[in-house]
This record gives structure tokens, C-alpha cells and sequence, in this order.
């Protein structure tokens, strides 16, 4: 609906795919299902957050995109010396399940840190982990307790409510940690 609202406009819909993999294991669906079968005209593809270092592209998907376009890299001043090794981690996480694996555990590693705190006293969740993110809010104080052994945003500071986010590379060790972090500001 949003693909034909725009298009009906004459304008194009751009998708940001920096947690794509993670939308697409937890809805499981192919890529296409919701890029170009939805109508997407420009995907931002993501690479950091699923395992590469500084490796993110632009796929126009859609006829619809000016010519113009391939010329924007360049004078945007977004073409790497050498981007053959950028691009060659993307094709290594795109071009195999890598991508499904490193989103898979990240998401099966949001949905630990919620098991693991389920129980804590005072700790309520504003909606369940679907992907790699966990939202919750605290006790007065204990974030900052926290805080002073992990980093993470306040999603929305009036209510206490914060964002913890689950990657490619957070181990159970790292769930177990945190979890217990939190669970010993929240009961002292």
C-alpha cells in the first residue's frame, strides 16, 4: 500500500535494510516478499549490523530510478578506494546463509535476554522481542547501575523505558551476564 501510495505520486519508496536479515528470519520470509514483490524502489542493504565492517550498499531495485543514480556514489563521495574488499564481505554474507545464520542467533539471543529476565521484579516489557531488540522499562536507577558495566539508549527517557539490541556476536555468556547485572540493580 505504501509502494502504490508513493508510486501513484510519482515518487519513489526506499527501504532501510539495516536489520533486514533480522525481519527476514523472524517473519520468515524471503527478501523479496518484502523489497521488490512490495514494490521497493531503493533498498540501503546492511552490512555492519550483520557482521561486516563498513560494508553497506544501495540496490535500486526498480526501473523506476533515474540513470543518474550510479553517478551519486562518486560524487557523494561514497566510492572506497579498493571497494572490491568492502564488497567482497557482502557477497560472503549475502551470497550464502551467513546473513539468515549471524540473524538467527541474534535473535535468538534477544529473545534469551527476555527469558532471563522475565521474572525480575519490576522489569516490564513493552512488547515481545520479534527480531534482536529487546524494549523494556526499569526501576528508577537501575539503568544507570547498569549502564556502568554495558552501554545501551534510553528509548524513552519519561517512562524509563530502554532499547537493548542483540547482534551477530552476542554470546549466552553476554545474555547471562547483563541479565544478571539487571536483575541484581533491580533487587538490591
Amino acid at each position: 500500500a505504501l509502494a502504490d501510495h508513493a508510486h501513484e505520486r510519482g515518487m519513489l519508496l526506499h527501504l532501510d535494510g539495516a536489520r533486514l536479515p533480522n525481519a527476514a528470519v523472524a517473519l520468515g520470509v524471503p527478501f523479496a516478499e518484502f523489497t521488490t514483490d512490495a514494490g521497493v524502489d531503493i533498498l540501503s542493504l546492511g552490512g555492519t549490523k550483520n557482521g561486516a565492517m563498513g560494508a553497506e550498499a544501495v540496490v535500486v531495485l526498480s526501473d523506476r530510478v533515474p540513470d543518474g543514480m550510479k553517478y551519486l556514489r562518486k560524487l557523494n563521495m561514497q566510492l572506497a578506494s579498493k571497494m572490491r574488499f568492502i564488497s567482497a564481505q557482502l557477497i560472503a554474507l549475502y551470497g550464502t546463509d551467513l546473513w539468515k545464520r549471524n540473524a538467527t542467533h541474534s535473535n535468538a539471543m534477544a529473545a534469551r535476554l527476555r527469558a532471563a529476565l522475565a521474572d525480575v521484579p519490576g522489569v516490564e516489557f513493552t512488547q515481545e522481542p520479534r527480531a534482536n531488540g529487546v524494549f523494556a522499562v526499569l526501576p528508577e536507577g537501575v539503568a544507570d547501575r547498569v549502564r556502568e558495566h554495558f552501554f545501551f539508549y534510553d528509548w524513552d527517557e519519561a517512562i524509563r523505558e530502554v532499547r537493548w539490541m542483540c547482534s551477530f556476536d552476542t554470546t549466552e555468556e553476554d545474555i547471562d551476564s547483563f541479565a544478571k547485572l539487571v536483575r541484581d540493580a533491580a533487587t538490591a
